[in-house]
C-alpha cells in the first residue's frame, strides 16, 4: 500500500521514538491503576449501568458516575452527563455558573478558543452578544502569555489586586487555534495557588485535549472537559465533565439544570455504562493519541516542515500543530487524514463556514462519533500561517496508517 522509502522513514521515525513510548505506557500504566482503585473503591456494579427515565430521582448509576469522575481528577465534587453537549457547552456552563452581572472574566492564557467568543460577547459573529455573558453585564479582560509560552504570574497577581471585580481566572491548557505551547499541570497548579489567594476568586480551566496525558490532572475549582474527547475514551458518544470544588461545582449544577435542583434530577437514559466505560478506556486510548501525534511530528520534521511539539518533546496534551506554508497543502492533508480513517474515507473535505468560528475551517474527521477529536482528525482555519492542528488516535496502529496515508496523499499532489 505505502512505498518502501515511506515505509523505511517509519521504521526510522518509530526507532528515534522508543523511548518515548515507552514512557507513554508508563503514564498511562499509572493511570490506569487510577481508574480502577476508584472503579474498585466506589463498588462499580452492573446495577450502576440500568437506564431511568421522568425525573431521573435515586439514579444510582448517575451519581456514582459523577462521583467517579470527580475522583479520578482529584476532586471533591463533580458530574459527568451526556446532556452536555460539547466542551464549548460544557465551559459556557461553568462560566455562567459562576459570573454574575458586574463581574470580570480574567482569561489568563490569552484570548480563548474560538468558540467561547460568542460565549463570551467577543468575535465578529452576527450574533454577537445575544445571551452572552457581556449582555448579562459581565466584563472580559485577558492577559496573554509570556512570549505565547508561559503564565504572566506577574501582571495576573497586579490584576487581581487591582480590580476586586475579577471573579474568575480562566486558563486554557491547550493551544486551541494558536501556535503557543501547552500548558502543563505544574504550571496550573502553580496560578491555583496564587488564586487561591484572593477570596472570592474561581479558577476555571479548560482541560479539553490534555485529560491523562501526564500522572495527574490540574488543580481548579471547575476542572473542565468533553467527553468526545480524552476523558470518554472514544467509548463515550456524547456529554461533558466539570469536576472541582464542592461550592464551585454546586453553582455549576444550577446552571446544568436549575437552582434547588442542580444534581439531584436527570434522568441518565441508559448512557451512563457509555461514560464509565470511557473513562476506564481513557487512558489507554489517550496514550494511542499521543503516540500517534509524536510518530505524526517526527515523520513530518524528516520531510521538512515545523513541528510544535517536536517529536521527542514531553506533551501535556495531544495535539501536533505541523505548518503546512499554504492552504493547498493543508487541504491535501487533511484529504488524506480523511482517506486514511475507518468511516467516511470517501468523503473529500473542503473549507467552510462552520459555525462559531470567525475563518472558513476545514475539518477531516472519519470517526465512529461525530466530531470525536480522540479520534484521528484534523482540523485548520485557512488563514496565515496555514497551521494544521492534528489530534487523536484510538489505536496507534491506526493512526500511524492515517499519517502515512495523509503523506502519501501530499507527495502524490
Amino acid at each position: 500500500m505505502f512505498s518502501e522509502k515511506l515505509l523505511l522513514l517509519a521504521k526510522e521515525s518509530e526507532k528515534d521514538l522508543s523511548e518515548v513510548f515507552a514512557e507513554i505506557d508508563r503514564i498511562a500504566f499509572k493511570n490506569t491503576e487510577k481508574v480502577m482503585s476508584v472503579f474498585r473503591e466506589n463498588r462499580l456494579s452492573d446495577r450502576h449501568f440500568n437506564s431511568t427515565c421522568g425525573y431521573g430521582y435515586n439514579d444510582d448509576g448517575r451519581d456514582l458516575c459523577d462521583k467517579m469522575f470527580a475522583e479520578c481528577f482529584g476532586a471533591e465534587a463533580g458530574f459527568a452527563r451526556s446532556q452536555i453537549i460539547s466542551g464549548t457547552h460544557a465551559l459556557a456552563i461553568a462560566l455562567y455558573g459562576l459570573l454574575r452581572p458586574n463581574d470580570t472574566l480574567l482569561s489568563v492564557s490569552g484570548k480563548p478558543y474560538d468558540t467561547l467568543d460568542d460565549v463570551i460577547g467577543l468575535g465578529n459573529s452576527k450574533d454577537r452578544g445575544e445571551g452572552s455573558l457581556a449582555e448579562y453585564g459581565v466584563k472580559y479582560r485577558e492577559i496573554p502569555l509570556v512570549d505565547s509560552k508561559t503564565l504572566d504570574l506577574k501582571s495576573i497577581r497586579e490584576a487581581l489586586n487591582d480590580d476586586k471585580s475579577v471573579k474568575v481566572v480562566f486558563v486554557q491548557r491547550s493551544k486551541g487555534y494558536s501556535d503557543r505551547r501547552t500548558l502543563t499541570v505544574a504550571e496550573i497548579n502553580e496560578l491555583f495557588a496564587l488564586v487561591r489567594e484572593f477570596e472570592g476568586v474561581y479558577l476555571v480551566v479548560d482541560n479539553c485535549y490534555g485529560e491523562f496525558t501526564e500522572l495527574d490532572e490540574p488543580k481548579a475549582d471547575l476542572l473542565v472537559g468533553s467527553l468526545i474527547k480524552n476523558a470518554g475514551g472514544g467509548i463515550a458518544e456524547t456529554g461533558g465533565y466539570i469536576v472541582g470544588t464542592k461550592r464551585a461545582v454546586e453553582l455549576a449544577s444550577y446552571r446544568l439544570t436549575v437552582p434547588g435542583i442542580g444534581l439531584e434530577a436527570g434522568a441518565s437514559m441508559g448512557t451512563t455504562k457509555s461514560m464509565i466505560k470511557g473513562l476506564f478506556f481513557a487512558p489507554h486510548v489517550t496514550a494511542q493519541a499521543i503516540k500517534t501525534a509524536h510518530f505524526a511530528s517526527a515523520m513530518f520534521e524528516r520531510l521538512g516542515f515545523e513541528c510544535y511539539p517536536k517529536p521527542l518533546e514531553k506533551r501535556s496534551d495531544i495535539i501536533q500543530t505541523i505548518r503546512l506554508y499554504n492552504a493547498e497543502n493543508v487541504l491535501k492533508f487533511c484529504r488524506g487524514i480523511q482517506k486514511g480513517s475507518p468511516v467516511d474515507s470517501f468523503v473529500v473535505p473542503e473549507g467552510w463556514e462552520m459555525p462559531g468560528y470567525n475563518d472558513s475551517v476545514v475539518m477531516a474527521a472519519g470517526a465512529f462519533t461525530q466530531g470525536s477529536s480522540i479520534e484521528l482528525s484534523a482540523d485548520a482555519p485557512l488563514r496565515e500561517p496555514y497551521l494544521v492542528y492534528l489530534q487523536g488516535g484510538l489505536t496507534y496502529e491506526s493512526g500511524k496508517l492515517g499519517i502515512l496515508t495523509a503523506i502519501e496523499e501530499m507527495l502524490d499532489k
